[in-house]
């Protein structure tokens, strides 16, 4: 019946007290008229699990072997931490649905099985995907494709990789024309142009929840006159970081964050659980962080652009971010990681914070790169979870 979840999603919502919301339903609804759809949502508002229902529902109505549904998102921690949040649900519902990643992480003995075969769901990132579509195989891999999930396409349409993205789904139009396309946005200020790039034929808005509590705060003192890495705010931001339940600190580069994070650890009396990531650790050294912080037994994280987008941790009770951003949609997401919550709700609004790093009140300036300090920080040691810099 339109408008209803069926068995055994009705029943696994109510023993945790969930409601599916109004756009979830109606995305199962344009599921049943083979429509593409663009969902438009502001963070926080439960567009992947949305983006995902109607084909964990189809597979479970109608179980059939070979790839269902291919999901492209930005970031490969994206696509590894949807893996994790889906497979849970799925075991607990008995649901016969394999879901797994495709990305520059995934071990060559896994990519070989995925060849032959498939998962129902394959997660995977925009360059991975034209490497998928590239093999000889590809029309045979495809075949069963029934639905494209595009995930943060205000990210990616109008860039390279939007461009490398919209090629590939060109291809897959040819080799599975009946496929559906979804996408999945942000509040955007030009929705027609993201409803072009997706293709999609039916548009769902979502109206934006509680704003968040945003303030400004400036480093105090003196401030250095080159390197512009926000340093000399480290005693104000771990002053926030033992008020509030968990955090993210994002900066722009992996030179900050890794100069950021030494920072914080020296001012670290209490040896609260902090953490880095970025895209430069070890594959495992990110996969620690991510499972810790999905965990929710770390206090607070410094980031870049790695844990920009949509990575569902619930328990985020504060942002902050050191310096400004490249754009104001990339703060405008950053903003959003704050107050989370399971199935899409927001218990209260989030707190974020912007320090400004002493490079002309937060302008950034590309002409000169920020130097790191005299000294080297240990190669790896800033990437454990919870644990000091050796020496």
């Amino acid at each position: 019946m339109p408008g209803t979840l069926p068995e055994p999603f009705a029943s696994w919502f109510a023993a945790r007290g969930w409601v599916p919301r109004p756009h979830q339903v109606a995305m199962l609804d344009a599921a049943d008229a083979g429509e593409s759809v663009l969902l438009i949502a502001p963070t926080g508002g439960g567009k992947t699990l949305a983006g995902f229902l109607p084909s964990l529902v189809d597979l479970a109505a109608n179980p059939r072997p070979g790839l269902h549904t291919l999901y492209v998102s930005p970031l490969k921690a994206l696509a590894t931490d949807i893996v994790r949040n889906l497979t849970e649900p799925v075991r607990q519902m008995g649901l016969p649905i394999s879901i797994e990643a495709r990305t520059g992480d995934t071990p060559a003995n896994r990519r070989k099985r995925q060849k032959t075969a498939p998962p129902h769901l394959l997660l995977t990132t925009p360059e991975s995907l034209a490497v998928l579509i590239s093999l000889p195989d590809a029309p045979d891999f495809f075949a069963t494709l029934a639905c494209i999930v595009m995930d943060e396409v205000h990210a990616l349409a109008g860039t390279k990789r939007g461009d490398q993205l919209a090629l590939a789904v060109s291809r897959l139009r040819t080799l599975a024309p009946n496929a559906r396309r979804i996408g999945l946005s942000a509040t955007v200020a030009h929705p027609d142009a993201i409803q072009a790039y997706t293709g999609a034929t039916r548009r769902i808005e979502v109206a934006d929840g509680a704003p968040p509590e945003i303030g400004i705060r400036m480093p105090e003192g003196r401030l250095s006159w080159s390197g512009h890495m926000g340093l000399e705010a480290a005693p104000r931001i771990m002053e926030r970081i033992n008020a509030a339940g968990m955090t993210i600190v994002f900066v722009n580069t992996r030179a900050q964050a890794e100069l950021m994070f030494q920072a914080l650890w020296k001012l670290n009396d209490t040896t609260l659980p902090i953490a880095l990531h970025h895209g430069s650790l070890e594959v495992e050294q990110r996969r620690k962080v991510e499972t810790a912080m999905a965990a929710g037994t770390l206090r607070a994280v410094v980031a870049t652009s790695s844990l920009d987008l949509g990575i569902d941790w619930g328990g985020v009770d504060q942002v902050i971010q050191v310096g400004a951003p490249k754009g104001v949609s990339r703060l405008l997401q950053r903003v959003g990681r704050a107050n989370h919550r399971s199935g899409g709700h927001v218990a209260r609004r989030g707190r974020d914070l912007i320090i400004g790093s002493g490079d002309r009140l937060g302008r950034r300036r590309s002409s000169h790169p920020g130097r790191r300090a005299e000294g080297r920080l240990p190669p790896v040691a800033a990437g454990r979870a919870g644990e000091p810099p050796d020496g």
